[in-house]
């Protein structure tokens, strides 16, 4: 068995737990990390690959804005861009009640600098003829893009190894306990290992690692479904959103189209697969918003797991109930592009207690506190 002594345990190396050992390790904190899989290869590695901040939460900006320039500089960070574009983001309206919520949105987050700029009738048509005609216009963020999740999520887990952390791959944790101020780690007769704190980022599996320690965290799972085309002639630069969800896509340098907008099903031991009802509304939903795509081959489906949270807030920061144990999951489907900053946050609050970015919102506890305010039922 092997046995290791550490400051810090990380539970999960997707991109969560690999951007928050990556910081500490630049810190000079020990770190050792624990996968079930391997490094980026859950759902950090097979999302969409959606590099966005329109569309969040003002909470959430505060986060997506200290990200921003880490995707532009990702190289320096990682070893790699991650096949990082700044494409652009657009979300699309149907209606003019759409149009009317996404100008609503961009009033409301004007102080966060998106540069969003709301497109209808013929300025529209002019700039994007690809679209169908159910389509009447959106919001454009210049800056928004996306990139490979598949490329990112490892080079994060294998920017932290070269950094000094302690990755153990193929080792889910089978144990989780307290040990006097610390914790105590086990996968297994395989491994063992103390910590005195320990940061939580097992995505899906982030509620059951809270509750092993008595920290009861309301959390569902789900399985967003994601296809792919055969490589097409250019139809869109821009990464596609809709006002109300239900369909986002983007088209890769090499042609192909990715695109999702459902959800699959459980097929045991933690793994998933797509539904093919939901793989058919994704495709009817593309032919009818980019036309162009009517007769594409898809040539790739897969079904990922994601915790999803009752207001798609993550819960981010330390235990209310457990000292020393930070929680980090609960992302609902948009932590990729917030996972650098995340990263940097969970670092300053371990290092330092607080955090320059605000994240009260994140509160792990929030829901609890809520039911015990006068007038809600506990």
């Amino acid at each position: 068995m092997k046995r290791f002594d550490t400051d810090v345990a990380v539970v999960g190396a997707g991109l969560i737990g690999s951007a928050t050992a990556l910081a500490l390790r630049q810190r000079g904190v020990p770190v050792v990390m624990l996968e079930r899989d391997l490094g980026g290869s859950r759902a950090s590695g097979v999302n969409f690959g959606g590099v966005r901040r329109q569309g969040r939460s003002p909470a959430q900006l505060h986060l997506a804005a200290r990200a921003h320039p880490i995707w532009a500089d990702l190289k320096a960070k990682i070893g790699i861009d991650g096949e990082y574009v700044r494409s652009g983001h657009i979300k699309l309206a149907r209606s003019q009640a759409d149009l009317a919520s996404l100008a609503a949105y961009s009033a409301r987050v004007v102080g966060f600098d998106l540069g969003l700029e709301i497109l209808e009738g013929r300025a529209f048509r002019e700039r994007y003829p690809c679209f169908g005609p159910e389509i009447i216009g959106g919001s454009v963020c210049p800056g928004d893009g996306q990139a490979n999740p598949r490329l990112v999520a490892a080079a994060y887990a294998q920017a932290a190894r070269q950094a000094g952390c302690e990755v153990i791959e193929r080792c889910p944790v089978t144990g989780i306990t307290r040990e006097g101020d610390g914790f105590l780690l086990r996968c297994g007769d395989a491994v063992t290992v103390r910590a005195r704190r320990l940061v939580n980022a097992a995505g899906a599996w982030g509620a059951g690692i809270a509750a092993a320690l008595g920290d009861d965290i309301p959390m569902r799972v789900d399985y967003p479904t994601i296809l792919v085309t055969e490589p097409l002639p250019p139809i869109v630069s821009v990464n596609i959103g809709i006002e109300g969800g239900g369909f986002y896509g983007r088209q890769v340098e090499r042609g192909n189209l990715v695109m999702g907008g459902g959800f699959g099903v459980a097929s045991g031991d933690g793994t998933s697969r797509p539904d093919s009802g939901a793989l058919a509304r994704i495709g009817g939903r593309a032919a009818a918003i980019l036309p162009a795509t009517r007769h594409a081959r898809v040539i790739r489906i897969w079904a990922g797991i994601e915790g999803y949270t009752a207001d798609k807030n993550p819960f981010i920061g330390e235990s209310a109930t457990v000292p020393g144990l930070f929680h980090a999951f609960g992302f609902s489907g948009g932590g990729f592009q917030i996972a650098p900053a995340v990263g940097e946050v969970l670092c300053e609050l371990i290092c330092e207690g607080r955090s320059s970015t605000p994240v009260e919102a994140f509160r792990p506890d929030r829901f609890q506190q809520q039911s015990a305010e006068p007038g809600r039922a506990p």
